[in-house]
């Protein structure tokens, strides 16, 4: 199981959001050296999330993104506002291993077959957020229909990746509700990446069992409920 600690990016600095509201933002500094100290203690991917593209400005942080991209060197998976075939690609070919689409995914789930088919499907993965077994799309606003309807619409359409985001539990801090986890995963053949929620080495554990094939982690990671060192431990 890979461990992802997240670099989220809004305004030019590392935040973490609670519930993924701007507002709620607490800051970390600057997303290289935030980027640089997880891998220092160990981290051999990021998932870097564009908070300002989320919110409606794809270009904001781009060339912070980037460099974090190219320094570090490590895998990573990005995410955050991407919202037409030209996002994608520009984010593809600026080195990011891997893409993250819900929003135009639920609206278009057609770019991601034209995206696999010229990328390589191993390249994007579809996000499923979903509170309450509902997907929502639009920063969390929107609801969406079920979630393991649009996870196996994902898959058809060539997503090679799914990252399950469980928003009701997301940036609490409070440990994962593996129910809905373990649905998905016993649903689809595809590897899924887990967010939302994780707190303590059981939760990853419990993750592990499932058969996720990494967890991110965010909030409780910065602010030191759990070590990256205890995550790795517990990933295996």
């Amino acid at each position: 199981m890979i461990v992802f600690p997240a670099v989220d990016i809004l305004g030019g600095r590392c935040v973490q959001l609670v519930q993924g509201k701007r507002e709620t933002a607490t800051g970390y500094g600057d997303p290289l050296l935030c980027a640089e100290s997880w891998i220092n203690q160990g981290a051999e991917a990021l998932h870097i999330v564009n908070l300002d593209g989320a919110f409606g400005s794809s270009k904001l942080n781009a060339e912070k993104i980037t460099d974090v991209i190219i320094r570090t060197g490590v895998e990573t998976q990005l995410g955050g506002g991407i919202r037409s075939l030209d996002d994608a690609r520009s984010w593809l070919d600026c080195g990011v291993d891997r893409i993250i689409i819900s929003t135009f995914a639920a609206e278009d789930p057609e770019c991601l077959t034209i995206l696999s088919e010229e990328y390589g499907s191993d390249r994007i993965m579809a996000g499923v957020d979903a509170r309450a077994g509902e997907m929502v799309t639009h920063g969390w606003e929107r609801p969406a229909g079920d979630f393991l309807e649009w996870a196996d619409l994902f898959i058809r359409k060539g997503a090679g990746s799914l990252l399950y985001t469980n928003v009701s539990v997301e940036g609490l801090c409070n440990g994962i509700d593996p129910k809905p986890v373990r649905d998905l995963l016993s649903t689809v053949s595809v590897p899924v990446v887990v967010a939302g929620g994780i707190t303590s080495s059981s939760d990853i554990k419990i993750l592990k069992e499932a058969d996720a094939a990494g967890v991110v982690l965010g909030s409780a990671l910065y602010s030191g409920k759990i070590t990256l060192q205890e995550a790795l431990e517990a990933a295996g």
